[in-house]
């Protein structure tokens, strides 16, 4: 089956689905709201079932080339004492290769690549993806957690869900040898590499939901973290306040379908999950590639993306529940003996690949 397909949003979702589209005889036209791509931005981890979706499109060389292999990580207490370590052989002998790390600039960059000219419409943002459907064979809602398309699909029947977290993000100048995560009572700190030279930090806190610190996001970070075991300090000190990104933590309810009609939804306007499992932008580029083979293997719209959503909602939903469940681990502040336990436990079994 050939056909149009509008899309929705020019993140990672939304570029690698055009980006498969084209491969495939489809024609597939992004409509961005930004004006361009991003020029800066943190780091991903591109997980190895993310590394064989970009093999599927044709850029997983390149992706493994242009990120830095992950290096062996731990997670920590406040003075620096292991509760358990991210094995990266393991995640190799297991998957048969290692987790990549790249950033979202880089990463949108390398889909984007893979893109004939004009397949993206930068600037045009769409209040109403059902009036596509007059000009297109498909609308694909790529357009994020607080997706219009997804409100024209269920309205306001799934609203979204506060985590009980609030987060910071940025990068700062330093190099560290490996990433890793500190938890405290209620709150933790995270290190990874980015490029040499790049490291990619993040805090999330247990607090109510739209807390904004009175002192500035920098003071209070400083103050909660500051103490904390080596490198957090040093990075903390490095933290320009121009550069930091705080949101609260919501995520999305799980849905009874990812289509209505031929409006169809991917990555986070199908499935915002918490950030604890790094898997958002991997579950996207498997959305992508899912969508693109159920298009290509049916001989009608109605049938692909029945069969799409078969293939991608149950997963990404179990995969939404664990996110869900490793956030409020991070929200204990009492008995946290138990909380490691759990938390080596769940490392110990292994994280989704």
């Amino acid at each position: 089956m050939r056909g149009s397909v509008a899309i929705i949003g020019g993140g990672v979702g939304g570029l690698a689905l055009a980006g498969g589209l084209h491969r495939s005889g489809w024609a597939a036209t992004v409509f961005e709201r930004a004006d361009g791509l991003p020029t800066v931005g943190t780091g991903l981890g591109i997980w190895p079932s993310a590394l064989r979706a970009l093999d599927e499109l044709g850029l997983g060389t390149v992706a493994r080339e242009r990120g830095l292999v992950q290096p062996d990580g731990a997670m920590r207490r406040p003075d620096g004492s292991v509760i358990a370590t991210l094995d990266v052989a393991r995640i190799r002998r297991r998957h048969g290769e290692g987790v990549r790390l790249l950033s979202r600039p880089a990463l949108l960059g390398l889909l984007a690549e893979a893109l004939p000219a004009g397949a993206v419409r930068f600037g045009e943002a769409v209040t109403d993806p059902s009036a596509l459907t007059e000009a297109y064979d498909v609308v694909v809602g790529a357009d994020g957690i607080r997706s219009a398309t997804r409100g024209a699909m269920f309205s306001d029947r799934f609203p979204l869900r506060y985590s009980g977290m609030t987060a910071w993000r940025g990068t700062v100048a330093m190099d560290v040898p490996a990433g890793g995560e500190t938890w405290g009572r209620g709150r933790k700190f995270g290190l990874t590499p980015q490029a040499p030279g790049v490291t990619n930090w993040y805090a999330a806190v247990a607090a109510p939901e739209g807390f904004r610190p009175p002192e500035g996001d920098v003071a209070v970070l400083r103050r909660w973290f500051g103490d904390w075991h080596d490198p957090v300090p040093a990075a903390l000190d490095r933290v320009d306040a121009a550069g930091v990104l705080h949101h609260d933590v919501h995520m999305l309810p799980a849905l009874p379908s990812y289509v209505r009609g031929r409006l169809v939804l991917l990555g986070d306007a199908a499935h915002a999950m918490t950030p604890d499992l790094g898997q958002g932008a991997c579950q996207a580029l498997i959305d992508a590639v899912a969508l693109v083979d159920a298009l290509a293997a049916c001989s009608d719209v109605t049938s692909a993306l029945a069969r799409y959503d078969a293939r991608r909602r149950r997963p990404t939903q179990r995969m939404a529940a664990m996110a869900v469940r490793a956030s409020r681990l991070a929200q204990v502040r009492r008995f946290v003996g138990v909380r490691d336990a759990a938390l080596r436990a769940a490392l110990s079994f292994g994280p989704p690949g």
